[in-house]
C-alpha cells in the first residue's frame, strides 16, 4: 500500500456560534484534538429573521454561524458526526449542516509526516 492510499475525510460543520464550545468538548472526547473554526454568515431554510432597531424593522438575511473543519481517519467519521450532532442540536430551525469530503493527502509542514500521522 502506497503512503498516498490511506483513507481520510474532511468534516465541515456549520453550527450556531453559541454551540462552539459544546462541540469542541464533544470532539475532544472522541479523540479529535485539532480543528479550525471560522466565523461565517449564511442562510438556508431559515432565511434570516426580522429585527427591530430604533423603531425600524429590518431583515437580517445572513445569519452568523461557525464553520468547523476537521480532518479525521475513516474510522473516526461516524463518532465525529455523532459528537457534532449530539452537541450542536437544539431541535430548532438553523441548527446547521455537516458535510463529509474525501481527502487525498494530509502533510504536516513541520515534520513532513503524512496521512494519519499528520493528524
Amino acid at each position: 500500500m502506497c503512503k498516498w492510499d490511506k483513507k481520510m475525510k474532511q468534516i465541515t460543520a456549520i453550527i450556531n456560534p453559541f454551540k462552539l464550545e459544546d462541540v469542541r468538548e464533544a470532539l475532544n472526547e472522541v479523540g479529535v484534538y485539532g480543528l479550525t473554526a471560522t466565523e461565517v454568515k449564511g442562510f438556508g431554510r431559515q432565511k434570516g429573521h426580522t429585527e427591530l432597531y430604533r423603531g425600524a424593522e429590518y431583515v437580517v438575511q445572513f445569519l452568523p454561524k461557525i464553520k468547523l473543519e476537521v480532518a479525521v481517519s475513516d474510522q473516526q467519521v461516524e463518532s465525529v458526526i455523532e459528537a457534532i450532532i449530539d452537541s450542536a442540536k437544539t431541535g430548532k430551525v438553523g441548527d446547521g449542516k455537516i458535510f463529509v469530503s474525501s481527502l487525498e493527502q494530509i502533510i504536516r509542514i513541520r515534520t513532513g509526516e503524512t496521512g494519519d500521522d499528520a493528524l
